[in-house]
């Protein structure tokens, strides 16, 4: 039994779907209902991960654990104590966790913005269980925050147009997360295969807002134009939705990256295969949501 938290998004769901597709018993964990048909083989249960107790049901007869964290529960001083879920993990019968992180844990240790994910890192490595650390970019999907311009205006806002970063798909990401959680057979121990690793996951080639909204109008059949925004103007729309922290830290990346977060990493390919999934070919995939 495999358990995914944050069931319903942009990486649980397709990562459900795709342990089901390969025949696993698995719990969907999400504080929303499911909409929809269940894929066979998956139960969905409902829990909130700020209270930890409220996922001990779902970790009944459980192997592995999934950990994805929402936007609140990284917030300081939000939700459960990372140890507290760990441990209802552990008393769960739970042997190995895979926790998605953030490539700015490693490449900006001090950044107050990713402390609380820096503090589950710390909690996984020394729970006592099997686990392994990814850490993704950002996601081709931030792109969807403008989707409404771009129905509206054929229009893109964005600070720092020309600065390119190697945004990842959250398909490829999901991918990812499968293949780690699946392999514990006997002809690849997963203690083997992937068991105390971090895994730094990005798209294939980095790209710039400017030609990502150029991608979005090679979708579309017509072109986007892109409008960059000063450094304040982004952070009060940021400050709408995230906290300040939040916002500084994501502009001192999306402005002033370094040498690390620069770089394409191999371990998408690595562990699936195949190239990681460039940024045009997610915008031809999504097109709908910006038509």
């Amino acid at each position: 039994m495999i358990v995914v938290t944050g069931a319903t998004g942009t990486i649980g769901r397709p990562l459900v779907d795709a342990l089901a597709a390969a025949g696993e018993q698995v719990t969907a964990v999400s504080r929303r209902p499911w909409d929809g048909t269940l894929p066979r083989g998956v139960r969905h249960h409902r829990a909130d991960l700020a209270v930890a107790g409220s996922l001990a049901p779902a970790l009944d007869g459980a192997d592995a654990l999934f950990l994805l964290l929402s936007g609140e529960l990284l917030m300081d001083g939000g939700g459960a104590a990372p140890d507290a879920l760990l441990d209802a993990a552990a008393a769960g019968g739970v042997r190995r966790v895979v926790l998605l992180s953030s490539q700015a844990t490693g490449t900006r240790p001090q950044a107050a913005s990713h402390a609380r994910l820096r503090a589950f890192e710390e909690a996984v490595r020394r729970s006592g269980l099997d686990w392994t650390i990814l850490r993704p970019s950002g996601f081709h999907s931030n792109a969807l925050g403008w989707a409404e311009p771009v129905r509206a205006r054929r229009t893109v806002a964005a600070p720092f147009g020309d600065v390119a970063l190697p945004t990842v798909d959250p398909q490829d990401l999901a991918e990812v997360a499968a293949a780690v959680l699946r392999d514990g057979g006997t002809a690849r121990p997963w203690a083997a295969a992937h068991a105390g690793r971090t895994y730094v996951l990005t798209g294939p080639t980095p790209v710039s807002p400017r030609e990502q909204a150029a991608s979005l109008g090679a979708a579309l059949g017509e072109p986007v134009a892109f409008v960059e925004l000063g450094r304040e103007a982004a952070r009060d729309h940021l400050l709408a939705v995230m906290p300040e922290s939040v916002a500084d830290g994501t502009l001192d990346i999306l402005g002033e990256p370094t040498a690390a977060e620069r770089q394409v990493s191999p371990d998408v390919e690595r562990l699936l295969g195949r190239p990681a999934t460039p940024f045009a070919t997610w915008a031809h995939r999504n097109a709908a949501a910006f038509r």
